[in-house]
């Protein structure tokens, strides 16, 4: 598929096996620092720790356009086997296509694998015309699903513009809801809970109080200075937190080590200790203006840990960096007590076939009003003081 320009050569749309078939340097020209998981290390880290590919269902089949050998618009894709990992839930439309007789499954899917997190997914480059690209992107995923016989497309996470970009091509959106925490300036975490009702104020303080007096001190840890003991720790938390759900974890021990090595300022660990020793854990990765909350685990239960590990002291973070936002990740009313506020993300989906596409848009339409109205009766228990 081109792309004419005046005075400039076609474009040209090429699928990349592997993130490695381009340079570091040119799709992070792309990606920016905003988001982390966009990154070339990132990605690379899930490939070359076999986190994606062969035997995964995470099949990488990135999309990469070029103006004559410069790299000018890409976005993150893989052929997926199942729907595992991506947290946009479309299990019911696999069954529904698997009761017709009609395999659902491989499709493509625009997105960061195991990460819910709200960011750009058509990178395009400094000095072209970005609007222009991101409908040629739209379009070559479209033609990527003809061409291949594939049932469907998927951008998930998308932020407002590009989200615009997808429906104004005709695809369905999907709305559903997350719980993210604002700075809103604040000098400190008192500073913060003094936004706080009463009530609500005493609760996170008796929270925090109780871990202080259970002999919990946290110690922070970035890439560059996490030891390979305590990185351990971490991924065995982490692994604890999946197994006790009966699950096995999709990330490896060597991804952490490889993202710790690529993105030292990014990766950060809360390490929870108890004298020497190490009772807990949480992992994130900070953006420029965002900090992401991704996994956790501890050795024992222990109340209030959880709330401390993962809430409290990514808020500590945020407001001693001056990021704006905090995404903790998926779900969870019980983030809404500690000021974490409803936030709607969206998502775009290409149905093919014209008899399910129907059907599908009549589920979103229910389903939108739904996710509208919990938005809206979540946004009313905030802990916050009325204005």
């Amino acid at each position: 598929m081109t792309l004419p320009e005046r005075g400039r050569p076609s474009i040209q749309i090429r699928e990349l096996g592997s993130i490695g078939d381009v340079p570091a340097a040119s799709w992070n020209r792309l990606a920016g620092t905003t988001c982390p998981f966009l990154r070339h290390e990132f990605l690379a880290a899930l490939e070359d720790t076999r986190c994606v590919g062969p035997g995964t269902g995470w099949i990488p089949s990135h999309l990469a356009a070029f103006d004559g050998t410069e790299l000018v618009a890409a976005a993150p894709a893989y052929r997926k086997l199942h729907s595992w990992g991506e947290f946009v839930f479309d299990f019911s439309w696999a069954q529904a296509y698997a009761r017709h007789g009609l395999a659902y499954y491989p499709k493509l899917v625009v997105a960061v694998p195991f990460s819910p997190v709200n960011a750009a997914r058509l990178l395009t480059a400094p000095g072209h015309d970005a609007t222009a690209l991101r409908r040629l992107l739209v379009a070559a995923l479209e033609e990527r699903c003809r061409s291949e016989g594939l049932s469907s497309a998927h951008a998930l996470f998308l932020p407002e513009e590009e989200h615009r970009a997808f429906t104004t091509a005709g695809w369905l959106s999907r709305e559903d809801v997350q719980f993210h925490w604002s700075n809103r300036g604040y000098a400190g975490f008192e500073d913060y809970l003094g936004q706080m009702r009463s009530e609500k104020r005493k609760q996170v303080r008796r929270e925090r109080r109780r871990i202080a007096e259970g002999g919990i001190a946290f110690h922070t840890r970035h890439g560059h200075d996490i030891t390979p003991a305590e990185l351990r720790f971490a991924f065995r938390m982490h692994e604890r937190t999946f197994h006790l759900h009966g699950h096995e974890p999709y990330l490896n021990h060597a991804f952490f080590e490889r993202i710790a090595r690529a993105l030292p300022d990014a990766f950060m660990v809360k390490l929870a200790m108890r004298g020497e020793d190490p009772v807990a854990a949480a992992i994130f990765l900070a953006g420029e203006d965002t900090l992401y909350g991704r996994y956790w685990g501890a050795k024992d239960e222990m109340h209030s840990l959880h709330f401390e590990a993962c809430y409290y002291q990514g808020i500590d973070y945020c407001i001693e960096r001056g990021l704006a936002r905090f995404e903790p990740g998926t779900q969870g009313e019980h983030k809404l007590v500690r000021g974490f506020e409803p936030t709607l993300t969206r998502s775009a989906h290409y149905i093919a076939d014209q008899r399910f596409r129907e059907a599908i848009a009549r589920f979103l339409e229910e389903e939108r009003v739904a996710v509208d109205r919990y938005a809206r009766a979540a946004a009313a228990h905030t802990p916050f003081h009325r204005a």
